[in-house]
């Protein structure tokens, strides 16, 4: 039964209109019992085959035909031609008879006898000359030389109307002719040849303009040709600058189309002999060239453009050339005067910027590579740009250049109601510098120097003033619509970041958007040069002097309110730049948000399950402004390290405005204020504060995941590995081959890309982790602390499965013995038993360690650790690691007692191994430095572990050296110190004699040269053999390094001593101490993740270690102390009566008392940061006895005050404050 829906069993009838039989069992087609379909499809194709070749039978006569015309037609020309040649030339060879000559002698020409005779016998070449027949050469030339000796003798001025026709084709011969035999020529021939084309040119240059493509480019063969350009000194170059310039010089209708072929087809020759440039320059109208070279660059598809039409070597010429032109011509371009010069070079500098900054410095040395090499960008070298493309780029790198380029400029208004003039001269300004700091990231440093250098002037009442170019561009950049909608919202930056992503705000159009972000982007660029080398007062007081004579700083510094205006707008763009990321790079949100607010709900699981697969990720990055190079990335992080930079300048003097009436350097104070309100950098009402911490710990989790994900595949070994072969090889040690570098080099490449995509892909699962490291100031401190034991909790957990140190004791005990984790130690030499039996844990220090103190013979101290004796070790490790007076000299004091690691260490140990006569290399010699190396990184553990466990150490550190662990995690910072910038005002932290000197040389009004500076520095070493840097009976060792390539033949001037500075401060924050900072560094970040050290700032760093600067809270230790002996408390909840005395005598304490007390008893004189509560161990009294003579006593290990039963308050006073100024030692009970 055949199953239906119909009701009906039958089987419809199958009907096949196909003609196609679908019985496979049926006969084929090459069957001779065929089905009648396929008889019918072969008979339909039989007739069409028919009907084809009938169709092929009609065409063959005609075709016939027309190729029998065609060639009667060739051949009838060809005679005709031929006769016309044959009396040519016995017109000739008459004339040749006439003059007494056998024959026409093409080196002893003879004028033609009239105008008439002349034009005969042009009419008549022009219309058989070919370029096909190279006999016509000869008569070209022939006539060439008659018609320039006829010129010559009659000087016959232009010709009539019936001469322009024949000259029109005997100029398109002549090019033609110069193009197919030049190289078959002789110099002389090639001469006549190239003066009578500049005749034919001066006579008709309108009509010979409409030929001006194939006229530059038989010019260019002519240049380009070996034998011309090598044997110049034969070939006259007079006819050949001659035929160059004569259809440059008139002015034409078509004048733009001429230009337009002269850059397109002469001006990419390579290698044009000097001179002959020199004769282009003094006829080339620079204005027109530069129109032409920038009009087809603005023109849209499908239209060609200038750049398409060549390849990059061919523009590298065409800019260089331009580059000449323009300097010869003796010509300042300025923003205000060259608009279209300025955006010729922004462009084609912008196209060619990957060849300036890889081959400007490249080595003259090149190699071949092997035929099974990998193509990738590393695996060839970058041949050097040719010497005089290096000279003339260079050229435009120079401070007349640069900070000349703003003179004349009109005062910026608003952009988006601006003239077009203005808009053009800002933007244009904009595009070209930023166009060269991204082309020549080598000079990006001197380029933002001159361009802070430069100024504009205006006129005020009359009298006319210079504006500093930081006043100019800031005044510009927040005169623009983005600035002011972003400073208003956040929410507005990402729209304006990314015009395609989903609005969430409405934000109004913005037409010119690209341009408005360079103005932004140039000064945002240029800001961080002034904040390096500008100190606190100018900071504060430099907006509000009128003095013309101040410091360039002073003047160029912004007023407070702008300061603040520009914070504002750099953290909503910071914030929306991090919050936004996956938004911003083009990739769609996992879930649908309707809220900021809504996305801090601490809700994270949806987005982990529904984000896309990590491997998935793609790295590009996307660009901003329309510029090549400047990726998002590359502005986050100019955005960030930006912000950072006015925030450090938060702890700054009081504002000078207020104290003007009294006078300056009567009200200068000795502590640090901050200028902005302390609730300024939060943004705490972008974030649902009650839900953060615990969404700030999952993210940490989620990231703690993908890190896990990404080290099970090797690429975490494989970053430490290039950082080590970065760090200790360098790229010019490399051992093996050049292909073995080649292919390290790839894979490197590979790693380095592979890492890009997962720092993307975790800027967009951990917004908040990205925002707590960069930009830390959003969230209040108290918060970042409690997330900060929040990680060190879930590290533990993680590690140990508990967060119970005991318990991981009792844990390990029961499984194998605590091996490498238990120690004995003497106290006599502390430091170097930890160092010898710790440093091989690396990042084990991080579990409860258990020590045992030992004297001199070996007897172990009684005692029992809970956790009091791992603090007195590592306190007294720090002690003694960091005392100056121990031998150890690792690290000094500055004038202020604050500590940092000892910059000469590394060369004195050097030094020493020197006078012994080790060599630098050798393996005592590297071992010698790398335990000098381990021991900078054996400290950083420790003071790691005291920031893991929560152990407050009395030692405080010199700022510049706190902001460099700051700036050790983070997306947009370095693994290491990397990311930290040097800057005059942090050198006062390290040296005051050297701040103040190179405060005087910035200042200096004189001439700087007299002073004989060069760019060199000179380091004092004090090698000994017992390791003591500044031992006055030390002779010290002068050793003079160069602050830059060729320093030593570099004179300061008052030009570049802002540079000299910036260097010199460098060099001693930077340079000099980079090994040591980089082992600290290090070793601290094994205990603690760089990224969890990156959420706080110098001073909150400091705070972390050796707790807060404020007075103890006595009534919070009060309600945080325990009790012991006699001292318990009863269960009718009463203190004992000598408690009672001794807190009644305590409250009573001033505050410097109360501290001293706090460090007698703790070892250290700073509260913890979340109050006594989160002392560890607690704060703790005991009973000490009855005896009323009995001073207090201390464990410090333990934080426990043995205080005896006194009865008397007077007396409790008396004893207890003679313990606390007297500082009691160590009494272990």
């Amino acid at each position: 039964m055949y199953p239906s829906f119909t009701g009906s069993a039958r089987r419809p009838r199958q009907v096949n209109l196909s003609g196609r039989n679908n019985n496979p069992f049926a006969a084929t087609a090459a069957s001779k019992h065929s089905s009648s379909p396929q008889i019918t499809q072969h008979t339909v194709a039989q007739a069409q085959a028919e009907r084809l070749q009938r169709y092929q039978e009609r065409l063959r006569p005609p075709a016939a035909g027309t190729i029998q015309r065609s060639w009667r037609g060739y051949r009838t020309r060809t005679h005709l031609k031929n006769a016309w040649r044959q009396d040519w030339d016995a017109r000739e060879v008459a004339d040749a008879a006439a003059e007494g000559l056998g024959a026409p002698n093409p080196r002893e020409p003879t004028p033609y006898k009239s105008e008439q005779d002349c034009l005969d016998q042009l009419t008549l070449l022009v219309h058989f000359a070919s370029q096909r027949e190279p006999s016509d050469v000869d008569r070209l030339i022939l006539f060439a030389r008659r018609y320039h000796s006829f010129i010559t003798e009659t000087g016959s001025t232009a010709p009539l109307d019936i001469w322009t026709f024949p000259l029109l084709r005997l100029g398109r011969l002549t090019v033609f002719m110069l193009r197919q035999f030049q190289s078959r020529v002789s110099p002389d021939d090639l001469n006549i040849l190239l003066e009578l084309l500049s005749a034919v040119t001066s006579t008709i240059p309108q009509q010979m303009a409409s030929y001006s493509k194939e006229y530059f480019g038989a010019l260019r063969g002519v240049v380009s040709n070996s034998k011309t350009v090598c044997n110049m000194q034969v070939v006259d170059k007079g006819p050949l600058e001659e035929a160059i310039v004569a259809l440059l010089r008139p002015t034409l209708p078509n004048t733009a189309g001429v230009y337009e072929s002269f850059a397109a087809q002469f001006l990419p020759t390579a290698e044009i002999p000097e001179d002959i440039l020199r004769t282009i320059s003094d006829n080339v109208r620079i204005e027109d060239l530069a129109r032409a070279m920038n009009q087809p660059l603005s023109c849209a598809p499908p239209t060609k453009t200038l750049p398409q039409s060549m390849n990059r070597e061919e523009l590298l010429w065409l800019v260089a050339y331009f580059i000449f032109f323009c300097r010869s011509a003796n010509t300042s371009p300025t923003i205000s005067t060259d608009t279209v010069y300025v955006s010729v070079l922004s462009k084609y500098i912008s196209h060619l910027a990957k060849d300036f900054a890889l081959r400007i410095d490249a080595a003259t040395t090149t190699f071949s590579v092997p035929n099974d090499a990998v193509p990738s960008p590393t695996t060839v070298s970058h041949p050097p740009l040719p010497a005089f493309v290096r000279t003339e780029v260079l050229s435009l790198i120079n401070r007349e250049h640069i900070s000349g380029l703003l003179a004349g400029a009109a005062t910026p208004t608003d952009l988006s109601k601006a003239s077009l003039s203005q808009s053009d001269q800002t933007t244009n300004l904009a595009v070209y510098a930023l166009t060269l700091l991204r082309a020549f990231p080598g000079k990006g440093d001197e380029i933002r120097l001159w361009l802070y250098y430069g100024s504009t002037s205006r006129k005020d009442g009359g009298a006319e003033s210079s504006i500093p170019a930081i006043k100019y561009h800031y005044h510009a950049a927040s005169q623009t619509s983005i600035f002011r909608l972003i400073k208003e919202d956040p929410k507005h930056a990402l729209t304006l970041l990314n015009p395609g992503a989903r609005r969430r705000v409405n934000v109004p159009t913005v037409p010119n958007r690209d341009e408005q972000w360079q103005v932004i982007l140039l000064f945002l660029e240029l800001y961080p040069m002034l904040l390096k080398v500008m100190d606190d007062e100018e900071f504060l007081t430099g907006a509000l002097s009128a003095d013309h004579t101040e410091s360039w700083a002073r003047r160029s510094a912004l007023a407070l309110e702008q300061v603040k205006d520009l914070t504002v707008f750099l953290k909503n763009l910071a914030f929306s730049m991090y919050w936004n990321a996956a938004e911003i790079a083009g990739v769609e949100e996992p879930e649908n948000k309707s809220s900021i607010a809504e996305y801090f709900s601490g809700n994270l699981a949806a987005l982990s399950e529904n984000h896309p697969d990590r491997r998935s990720w793609k790295s590009q990055d996307a660009t901003i402004a329309g510029l090549p190079g400047m990726t998002m990335s590359y502005m986050k992080g100019m955005v960030t390290g930006l912000l950072r930079m006015i925030y450090e300048k938060e702890y700054v003097l009081y504002p000078a405005w207020q104290y003007l009436g009294i006078g300056l350097t009567e009200i200068i104070l000795s502590s640090r204020r901050r200028f902005l309100p302390p609730s300024h950098w939060l943004m705490t009402q972008w974030f649902e504060m009650d839900h953060f911490i615990p969404a700030v710990v999952q993210e940490e989790e989620e990231r703690h995941k993908i890190q896990e994900s990404y080290s099970a595949d090797g690429d975490e070994g494989a970053e430490s590995q290039d950082e080590e072969i970065e760090d200790l090889e360098g790229r010019d040690n490399l051992i093996g081959t050049q292909r073995v570098q080649q292919v390290r080099n790839i894979e490197r490449l590979k790693r380095q890309q592979k890492r890009a995509s997962k720092r993307k892909y975790l800027e967009s699962v951990t917004p908040r982790l990205e925002i707590l490291q960069n930009m830390p100031f959003f969230i209040p401190f108290a918060t970042r602390v409690q997330i900060f034991r929040q990680f060190v909790l879930l590290d533990q957990i993680r590690r140990r499965h508990t967060a119970d140190p005991e318990l991981w004791r009792f844990t390990m005990m029961d499984a194998h013995p605590m091996g490498r984790h238990k120690a004995k130690v003497r106290r006599e030499s502390i430091f170097e038993d930890a160092f010898d039996q710790y440093y091989s844990l690396g990042d084990g220090l991080k579990e409860p360690i258990q020590i045992s103190f030992v004297d001199k013979f070996d007897t172990v101290e009684e005692g029992i650790d809970g956790g009091g004796v791992t603090k007195e070790f590592l306190t007294s490790v720090t002690n003694e690691a960091f005392n100056s007076m121990n031998g150890l000299d690792l690290f000094v004091e500055n004038d202020h007692h604050l500590l940092y690691p000892n910059p000469t260490a590394l060369d004195e140990r050097k030094e020493l191994l020197r006078q012994a006569g080790e060599q630098e290399g050798s393996p005592f010699h590297n071992q010698s430095t790398r335990d000098l190396l381990q021991r900078f990184e054996f400290i950083g553990r420790i003071i790691g572990k005291c920031l893991y466990e929560s152990i407050l150490v009395d030692i405080h550190f010199a700022p510049f050296f706190l902001l460099k662990w700051a700036l050790t995690g983070g997306s947009t910072s370095a693994s290491r110190e990397s990311n930290y910038r040097a800057n005059l005002n942090d050198l006062r932290d390290l040296d005051e004699a050297l701040y103040q000197g190179l405060l005087q040389l910035k200042n200096y009004p004189g001439n700087v040269e007299n002073m004989g500076l060069t760019f060199e520095v000179t380091d004092t070493l004090f090698p000994s053999d017992r390791p003591s840097s500044y031992h006055p009976s030390q002779s010290p060792i002068q050793r003079t390094r160069e602050l830059r390539p060729d320093g030593s033949n570099i004179a300061v001037t008052n030009a570049n001593r802002p540079t000299y500075i910036v260097n010199m401060a460098n060099h001693r924050l930077s340079v000099q101490p980079l090994a040591q900072t980089s082992a600290f560094l290090k070793g601290l970040g094994t205990i603690i993740s760089p990224s969890w050290l990156s959420m706080f700032n110098q001073h909150e760093l400091q705070t972390l270690v050796s707790g807060t600067d404020s007075a103890p809270d006595m009534a919070d230790l009060r309600r945080n102390t325990l009790y012991g002996g006699l001292y318990v408390i009863g269960d009718d909840g009463l203190e004992h009566p000598t408690i009672q005395l001794f807190w009644n005598t305590v409250l009573a304490f001033d505050d410097a008392d109360k501290m001293r007390l706090l460090k007698f008893v703790t070892s250290t004189p700073r509260a913890p940061l979340l109050g006594f509560g989160n002392l560890n161990p607690r704060f703790s009294i005991r009973d000490g006895g009855n005896d009323q003579a009995r001073l207090p006593t201390t464990s410090t290990c333990v934080n426990l005050l043995k205080l005896p039963v006194y009865t008397d308050e007077a007396v409790l006073r008396e004893r207890l404050l003679y313990s606390i100024n007297a500082g009691a030692g160590f009494n272990l009970s």
